[in-house]
């Protein structure tokens, strides 16, 4: 292997090691990336030819965790990896997202890169080696990219950052960000935060440039040794200046009108296409519909930027810093557990809560060997009658699983906790109206249905995404965009938070990065624009209510003592089986003897709640108790009392009582009278009617017959024994 390369650079006392060369060798490059025994492949090819038949970048990036780098063998039938999971889903966009705004805009090569996990040491997460893999192996290979970049995460608690911690760290930490970088500017940006202030979380910029910029000087290093010659990209067309121009004096006057009128997006987009089709119609010799095409849309785009930025006037004739007309609901479903309607200009999401059992929490698989579940659930679904299209149905796409996670992220941190509510709780926010920034509508309309839920949050949560507008001479970033300022923008910027601080950031870019200067102008008037939408939400519902639902089950908590947790579940589990079956109850006990019981029917719940109280209990003389007969015998009547512990009431311990009353299964309550050092429990019934009048009922128990076990056949009509007593003798 004399062609194998390896770099290794410690950063921030953790060494990251590179090495390429060794495996993978057809694919246009390979890398492996290694932080501890955590190891990661990423490769890349890419198509000899352009596709003619689109006008995008067709690029498709693959995260796979194979579970054998942490030594598990799948719990599926076939004992195979199945569908990527959400984590990876959302780690493939984490890769996706830094690297695209880096490829030339007309490259239109199909692209692909996959990324495996290939040994998993429980301490050091994969995602980031995951990133820096990928952006080496585009840094070294044909592909025209214009790295090198580096990611890396971002902690912070009361110790202060840390960079790239360890699962267990990361549990700690109040910020949770990951951030690529090139050089000199953010590419992406990924948080998760417990109410950050944009004070500390600029600082976290600061840090993750320093630290991106050490394994850029590896990457660039590595470029030198073993880089390729980078394949060339077919020109711009030529005619695409002359072509533009040709529009532009064709439509200048009447686009001009279109967009002082400041209509709706339906109305808007109605007569932009009826522009567009003059166009056609009047160029169509000269220039081909795909080519019209593509060029009109850079000459509105154009447009609309010159006036956001000349003239500071948007195309629905907003303010840069205002925000479009809010409108809220809560209640607006009669039959579930909460529910809001959140509706932002044209953009409307309904949010819709369901609270169940923590039997009900996610269980999450893969590389990690601890058993991960998730207690909060948000789902986001995108239809196509929200943009007014026809649209297959079916599984969630990327996108939605990605919205879906950021509003999770925004709302979690001021979620109670278990022990405060002892609920799952699933949230499913169906877009019905689509003009932009539904993901953050998504986490208004949440965090609302929450609250009308009963579930006591910290804070309302509210988010709002953020646009930019920049060239050479100047920026302006925009609040609370829509959909075509998303389309001709440089940025989306997604913050949500409370009050008091930042709970989740989400940042794409189409330009090569992002200055200090921006990102500070950003938050800030993020902040200005989350105070002002929290305000508007308040005049719907401003406090959790009082009552959950009366459709939602209720959910007590008991504990009991860990020794007697064998007690609760018995035999295989028939014990718990049992009192569900009774009940109709959700019955979950964990290691440290927590029960939580749920059930939509109080009286059940305080059914199955004093049965376990039962089981558990500790008996004593005196106590009263009610049991379960188990047999009679001739001297008397065995009462199971709690499994595993039966009682014996003696034939003149019973007082009055009715022959069929003494059925086995029958319920009887009785009086403990002795236990003895043996353990033995002897109780009564007549016990209990000491110093009062017995009921009158006719006694008429008759004793089974004594059983005869002694004398008779010897072998008891067991099998003759035929064996030779004198073999081998």
């Amino acid at each position: 292997m004399s062609n194998v390369t390896k770099l290794s650079r410690d950063i921030f006392g953790k060494t990251i090691e590179i090495e390429t060369g060794k495996i993978a060798g057809l694919a246009d490059a390979a890398v492996t990336v290694t932080c501890g025994e955590t190891v990661i492949l990423a490769t890349v090819v890419m198509a000899k030819k352009p596709r003619e038949d689109v006008d995008f970048l067709p690029l498709t990036v693959d995260y796979e965790e194979k579970l054998y780098a942490a030594g598990k063998i799948p719990g599926s039938f076939f004992r195979r990896e199945g569908r990527p999971t959400s984590e990876s889903i959302l780690n493939c966009r984490l890769i996706d997202r830094s690297i695209r705004p880096l490829f030339p805009k007309n490259l239109h090569n199909e692209i692909q890169m996959v990324v495996t996990v290939l040994s998993a040491d429980q301490q050091n997460p994969p995602e980031i080696l995951a990133m820096i893999g990928a952006f080496a192996c585009l840094t070294i290979s044909t592909l025209p990219f214009d790295g090198p970049i580096s990611a890396c995460r971002v902690g912070h608690n009361d110790n202060g950052f840390s960079i790239n911690p360890t699962f267990d760290e990361i549990a700690n930490d109040q910020l949770n960000m990951i951030v690529s970088s090139t050089k000199d500017a953010v590419v992406m940006v990924e948080a998760g935060c417990d109410e950050v202030s944009e004070s500390i979380i600029l600082e976290g910029f600061k840090k993750a440039q320093e630290a991106n910029q050490i394994v850029i000087d590896m990457i660039t290093e590595l470029q030198s040794i073993v880089g390729k010659p980078k394949r060339e990209v077919l020109p711009e067309d030529p005619e695409a200046v002359k072509r533009e121009a040709a529009i532009s004096g064709l439509i200048s006057e009447e686009l001009t009108k279109i967009l002082d009128k400041f209509p709706t997006r339906l109305s808007s987009e109605q007569s932009l296409d009826e522009l567009k089709e003059e166009v056609v119609t009047s160029l169509s010799s000269e220039y081909t519909a795909s080519e019209l095409d593509g060029s009109y849309r850079n000459v509105l785009k154009q447009k609309i930027r010159g006036r956001i930025l000349t003239e500071g006037i948007r195309p629905d004739g907003r303010k840069i810093d205002e925000i479009r007309q809010i409108s809220s609901e809560v209640g607006i479903l009669p039959r579930v557990h909460g529910s809001a309607l959140f509706t932002r200009g044209q953009t409307q999401v309904m949010s819709i809560a369901t609270l169940g059992s923590l039997t009900l929490k996610q269980t999450i698989d893969g590389v990690n060997l601890k058993e991960n579940t998730k207690r909060f659930m948000h789902h986001y679904n995108f239809p196509g009658y929200s943009v007014g299209e026809p649209r297959r149905g079916g599984s969630p796409g990327r996108r939605e699983i990605g919205h879906g996670a950021l509003a999770e992220r925004a709302i979690i941190a001021c979620l109670p906790t278990e022990e405060e509510f002892p609920y799952a709780l699933r949230v499913v926010s169906e877009v019905l109206a689509s003009n932009g920034s539904t993901s953050m509508a998504s986490v208004c309309a949440t965090s609302m249905a929450l609250m009308h839920a009963g579930v006591p949050m910290k804070s309302p949560v509210a988010g709002i995404a953020m646009g930019l507008i920049s060239d050479v001479s100047g920026h302006a970033v925009l609040s609370d965009i829509q959909g075509l300022e998303d389309f001709l923008g440089d940025m989306d910027f997604k913050v949500a938070g409370t009050e008091n601080g930042v709970n989740a950031l989400q940042m794409d870019i189409k330009i090569k990065g992002l200055t200090e200067e921006i990102l500070s102008q950003a938050l800030e008037q993020a902040r200005t624009g989350r105070l002002f939408i929290l305000d508007k939400m308040s005049s719907s519902i401003n406090a959790t209510n009082e009552d959950i639902s009366p459709h939602a089950p209720k959910m007590i908590r008991i504990k009991v003592p860990v020794d007697k947790i064998g007690a609760v579940i018995g035999s295989r589990g028939a014990t718990i089986k049992s009192i569900i079956e009774e009940t109709g109850c959700t019955i979950d006990i964990n290691d440290e003897g927590e029960v939580t019981i749920g059930s939509a029917d109080g009286d059940m719940i305080e059914k199955a709640k004093s049965t376990i109280e039962n089981l558990t209990r500790e008996l004593e003389v005196g106590d009263i108790i009610t049991g379960k007969i188990a047999r009679a015998v001739d001297f008397g009547i065995f009462v199971t009392l709690m499994p595993g512990k039966d009682g014996l009431i003696r034939n003149e311990d019973l007082g009055n009582i009715e022959q069929d009353d003494v059925a086995e299964g029958k319920e009887l309550t009785v009086i403990i009278r002795e236990i003895d050092r043996m353990g033995r429990i002897n109780i009564s019934r007549k016990a209990l009617f000491e110093g009062s009048e017995e009921p009158s009922v006719t006694n008429n128990y008759t004793p089974p017959p004594k059983q005869n076990n002694f004398g008779g056949d010897r072998n008891n009509n067991r099998r003759p024994n035929f064996r030779d007593r004198n073999r081998g003798r």
